[in-house]
């Protein structure tokens, strides 16, 4: 459904040049869920751009929904649904207006853009609100009208742009079942952005991770957590006993990334709740109470870190910087 090779884009402006994208390589099958991670200013929404025909890379090619995404930008966007962060839709205008309208913009007749609106509206709980105008609708509902909006002509290849940001935690659940279904049910092909870890974690078949423009890291997500070695063990003890403890975990086999913050002994593991007895042993044996402890499994933003020595959690800066001041050159 994607084959992208070497897709770039450079932003010139006021005598700067950024490289928001850096020649990535993606490959998605039909029927696959993909999520595309990584901060805020890492390439994500710039690369969406360019897949979506609304930004002319600078350099590479790709092959978009069976179309090439230069030579035949119409054909690609004939066979997509995208999804917006922001959404699209008109405050004043009432819901079934606007599936209906998005419909005949994709060249349906009225009569089939309203046998597929009425058929998403009831598969994405929307039943009942065709007059209602849009700007009364709840954020989920929103949301959902958003995913009908690109899926009314039928695509098979939907990409969605932070799904679920804004939305209570019920209303993000509500909306992930409908996401999987889409795939289970119809065969849709999906490719989406996030921020949010657990989104990738209980939604993707596959995560690519992008940092500085560059995919840095692909994989399931069991496999991208793999790659970190071992489990976070963090144990709390008195602040007189924080040296001789840290020694203690340093003998434990296996123990690596030993480090030392006020009465917290921080380590990685290969196997944290198999570690455990042998530490509490040699910890009693010494007179070393343990105040707390706490074992977690390798995560996405673990995984992140490995690989570039900063959390996803960490990067606030604006989101490609570089492609405002490019749109106003």
């Amino acid at each position: 459904m994607i084959k992208a090779r070497g897709l770039a884009r450079r932003f010139s402006a006021r005598g700067r040049t950024v490289d928001a994208v850096k020649g990535v390589d993606i490959d998605v099958s039909a029927g696959e869920l993909v999520g595309f991670l990584g901060p805020n200013g890492a390439g994500k929404t710039t690369t969406l751009r360019m897949l979506t025909t609304l930004l002319r890379p600078t350099a590479g090619e790709a092959v978009v929904g069976g179309c090439d995404l230069l030579a035949d930008p119409l054909g690609v966007r004939k066979r997509i649904g995208y999804v917006a962060q922001g959404g699209g839709t008109a405050p004043e205008c009432r819901l079934g207006e606007e599936i209906e309208l998005q419909g005949r913009l994709y060249g349906l007749t009225k009569a089939e853009a309203h046998r597929r609106g009425a058929a998403l509206t009831e598969q994405l709980d929307l039943a009942g609100l065709d007059e209602r105008l849009t700007k009364t609708l709840s954020g989920g509902q929103r949301r959902r009208l958003d995913i009908a909006l690109g899926l009314v002509h039928d695509p098979k290849l939907v990409f969605f742009d932070e799904p679920t940001t804004g939305l209570d935690p019920q209303s993000r659940a509500n909306l992930w079942e409908h996401i999987r279904g889409l795939r289970a049910e119809h065969g849709v092909t999906l490719f989406l952005t996030t921020h949010y870890l657990d989104e990738a974690d209980s939604l993707c078949d596959r995560i690519l991770v992008i940092d500085n423009g560059q995919i840095v890291a692909e994989g399931s997500p069991d496999s991208l957590k793999a790659r970190v070695s071992g489990d976070g063990v963090e144990i709390g003890v008195p602040a007189e006993s924080v040296t001789t403890a840290a020694e203690i975990v340093g003998r434990i086999e296996g123990a690596h990334e030993v480090s030392v913050l006020d009465g917290t002994v921080r380590f990685r593991v290969p196997r944290g709740d198999t570690a455990m007895p042998e530490l509490l042993r040699a910890l009693d044996s010494a007179d070393v109470p343990m105040l707390s402890m706490q074992v977690h499994r390798p995560t996405l933003d673990d995984v992140f870190l490995t690989l570039t020595g900063r959390s996803l959690r960490d990067a606030e800066q604006t989101e490609e910087a570089g492609e405002v001041t490019a749109d106003a050159a």
